[in-house]
């Protein structure tokens, strides 16, 4: 089998137009869904979250059966992978095709840091606890996210911890964050708009004590231990924020292992 296996309407010989809305508008939504030892890491809160988006876009999706039948062709055979679903609006140019397309793509797992070290970026793009209809939608519009994991890396960092205009900590460019502090674990409020990671409800039930809160940048650089969650990360320490060094600690190491004992690896 091919590394990369990509159906395009469930079909192996798809394209999608380049007047595309995902590619003239960046018009979409997608997920990314870990797959272990040929297993599907809880497809279906994927799936739920990425029909959440569609609706909230206003983009049309296919059926869950299919996505389920075209998310498995794309994983047969294999070990552990990556699954991309990506819904589109159809054509951003008048008077053609106006179809959405839906892409499934499965690819080799992507090199991560086993450590990371962030950089505190603002986000004014980010709503920040601001009424929005987008608020943690996942959207395929990335530009902003992406060009602030650039700028983190031009600071010596491995990537961007966003913050909003008044210092509060959101999340990452491609993951959600956690932190402890005397004890306690700590993570950013969904209230704040910020994505409702699959990772970070995994993270949740191993550890029910999590609390979520709004909390000022100073708040975690104040903490004994720092971590991401993601579905390429998983649970990954953070050796640094700004210039603030952080061990790799107890509490990041259990949540980390316990991680590992829930996917059956």
């Amino acid at each position: 089998m091919s590394e990369h296996v990509v159906l395009v309407d469930g079909e192996p010989d798809g394209s999608v137009p380049a007047t595309d809305s995902s590619v003239l508008r960046g018009d979409g939504c997608f997920e990314a869904i870990r797959c272990y030892g040929g297993r599907l890491f809880r497809a279906e809160d994927h799936l739920d979250r990425l029909e959440r988006s569609a609706s909230a876009l206003g983009i049309s999706h296919p059926p869950r059966q299919d996505l389920r039948t075209w998310i498995a062709r794309t994983v047969e055979g294999r070990d552990d992978c990556v699954v991309r679903v990506v819904l589109s609006r159809g054509s951003a140019v008048p008077g053609l095709d106006s179809r959405g397309r839906c892409v499934v793509v499965s690819h080799p797992l992507p090199e991560s840091a086993s450590e990371m070290r962030l950089w505190p970026i603002p986000a004014p793009w980010h709503p920040a606890g601001r009424p929005w209809e987008l608020a943690g939608v996942k959207t395929i519009s990335y530009a902003p996210n992406l060009a602030a994991s650039r700028r983190a890396v031009e600071k010596g960092a491995t990537d961007a911890l966003l913050i909003s205009d008044g210092g509060v900590v959101l999340e990452g460019p491609t993951f959600s964050v956690g932190w402890v502090a005397h004890g306690e674990v700590f993570t950013p409020a969904l209230s704040l708009g910020i994505l409702d990671s699959i990772t970070r409800r995994a993270v949740n039930e191993i550890h029910p004590g999590v609390v979520e809160v709004e909390a000022a940048l100073e708040d975690v650089l104040a903490a004994d231990e720092v971590f991401v969650m993601s579905t390429i990360k998983e649970v990954a320490p953070v050796t640094a924020v700004a210039d603030r060094s952080f061990r790799t600690g107890p509490m990041t190491g259990e949540l980390a292992q316990r991680f590992q004992a829930l996917v059956g690896h």
